[in-house]
């Protein structure tokens, strides 16, 4: 039987695991969601604010919904090389009709990163695991 730090040890380390693979699991139910009931609209990119000349920051996306209304949210990736994002260009972007404030960049989804969530959260999960069997 493992004494208590070890136990403390596994405990935490599962845990952490189980959280990361839950944060995973989330995200890509989201893309999911996302690309069978998106809508596909053109977004203008915009400015978003007085220090829009850093890198750092996220620009603003504004879109027409199917309904007439104008939405104006931030872009959920921020602008790379590949993708700058520049002021006044657009882009394609899938919102969710129920509530349109959430969407995905065409072509940015980032499941790399949730599948990279799952495949440590599931490391460490058996990791804990190892630890109090071992």
């Amino acid at each position: 039987m493992p004494d208590g730090a070890v136990v403390t040890m596994a405990v935490f380390t599962a845990a952490s695991g189980a959280a990361a693979l839950l944060a995973g699991l989330s995200g890509l139910r989201g893309i999911r969601r996302l690309r069978r009931v998106g809508v596909n609209v053109w977004a203008l990119v915009k400015r978003a604010g007085p220090a829009a000349g850093e890198d750092s920051v996220r620009p603003l996306l504004q879109y027409q919904t199917e309904d007439g209304r104008v939405i104006e949210v931030g872009s959920p990736a921020p602008p790379s090389k590949r993708h700058p994002l520049a002021e006044g260009s657009l882009v394609l972007v899938r919102y969710d009709p129920y509530d349109p404030r959430e969407l995905q960049l065409h072509g940015r989804e980032r499941a790399t990163l949730e599948y990279t969530m799952v495949g440590a959260g599931t490391v460490f999960i058996l990791l804990g695991a190892g630890l109090l069997l071992g």
